[in-house]
C-alpha cells in the first residue's frame, strides 16, 4: 500500500479514535477493524496506543469538569487489574472466546434495554461490585484490542448520567487505562522508529477528531445520544459476533 492510501485509512481511524475521546462512544472500536484491512491486529493495536493516549490528553482538558467521581473510583482500579490480567494471560487467552463473549454480552443489553424502553426505570446507583466485575472486564478487553467499551457502557448506562458526564467519565476512564497499556504493549511487541513515525503523522487526525467529537456531544439532544450509544453498542457486539463466525 502506498503512502496515500496509508494516509487516508489510517487517518480514517485515527479521526475515529478522536471522535470517541471528544464524547461519541464506540466510534473509536472501529479503528482497529479498520487499520486491521492493510497491517496485522496486533500491529494495528500497538500503533494506535500512542493516538489513544494523545487524545486521551485532549479529551481530559475538554472534560476536565465533567465526570463521575465515585464511578472512577470504582473502575479506574478494577479496569487497571484487568489490564494486568490480560498481559499476563496474553499467550493463553483466545481472542476469538473474548470477541465473542463481549459481543454477546453487548447484544444482550441493548435487547434488553430496548424491552424495557416503555418501562419507567429509576437510575441505578454506582455500585463496587458490579463496577469491579465490568471495570475490570473493561480493562482486559481494552488491553486485548482496544474493545473496553461495551463493558464499560453496560455497567454505566444504567445510571442514566447526563450525557457530558457519561462522556466524561469515559474519557477520564480510558486515559487511565491506556497509559496502563503502554509498559506492557511495548514489552510484548516493542515499539520501532517504524510504528513510531507511524503514529506521529496521525495526531493531526486524532486531534481534529477529538474537538469535533466533543461539539457534536455537546450539540446532540440528551435522549439521542443515548439512543447513539446503544445504537453503536449493538452494531459493535454485532461486529465482534461476525469476526468470530467468519474466522
Amino acid at each position: 500500500m502506498d503512502d496515500w492510501h496509508y494516509l487516508i485509512w489510517a487517518g480514517m481511524a485515527a479521526t475515529m479514535v478522536g471522535l470517541s475521546k471528544g464524547g461519541l462512544p464506540t466510534v473509536g472500536m472501529l479503528s482497529v477493524p479498520i487499520l486491521s484491512l492493510f497491517m496485522s491486529p496486533v500491529k494495528a493495536v500497538v500503533m494506535l496506543l500512542p493516538i489513544y493516549i494523545i487524545s486521551d490528553m485532549a479529551g481530559l482538558w475538554l472534560y476536565r469538569k465533567n465526570f463521575s467521581a465515585i464511578n472512577l473510583k470504582i473502575l479506574v482500579p478494577a479496569g487497571v487489574g484487568g489490564v494486568l490480567v490480560g498481559w499476563l494471560t496474553a499467550s493463553l487467552v483466545s481472542d476469538t472466546a473474548v470477541k465473542m463473549m463481549i459481543g454477546l454480552m453487548g447484544v444482550g443489553f441493548v435487547f434488553n434495554a430496548w424491552r424495557q424502553r416503555n418501562t419507567a426505570q429509576a437510575p441505578s446507583p454506582a455500585r463496587w461490585g458490579k463496577g469491579l466485575f465490568w471495570g475490570g472486564l473493561s480493562g482486559f478487553t481494552s488491553f486485548i484490542s482496544h474493545a473496553g467499551g461495551p463493558p464499560f457502557q453496560v455497567y454505566l448506562l444504567p445510571q442514566k448520567l447526563s450525557k457530558l458526564v457519561f462522556a466524561g467519565t469515559s474519557t477520564l476512564f480510558f486515559a487511565f487505562i491506556n497509559l496502563a497499556k503502554l509498559g506492557p504493549y511495548h514489552q510484548l511487541q516493542p515499539y520501532g522508529p517504524a510504528e513510531m513515525t507511524g503514529a506521529l503523522v496521525l495526531i493531526p487526525f486524532a486531534l481534529v477528531g477529538t474537538v469535533v467529537g466533543a461539539y457534536l456531544t455537546r450539540k446532540i439532544a440528551d435522549d439521542w445520544f443515548f439512543k447513539w450509544v446503544q445504537a453503536g453498542l449493538l452494531l459493535i457486539s454485532l461486529k465482534l459476533i461476525l469476526d468470530v463466525v467468519r474466522a
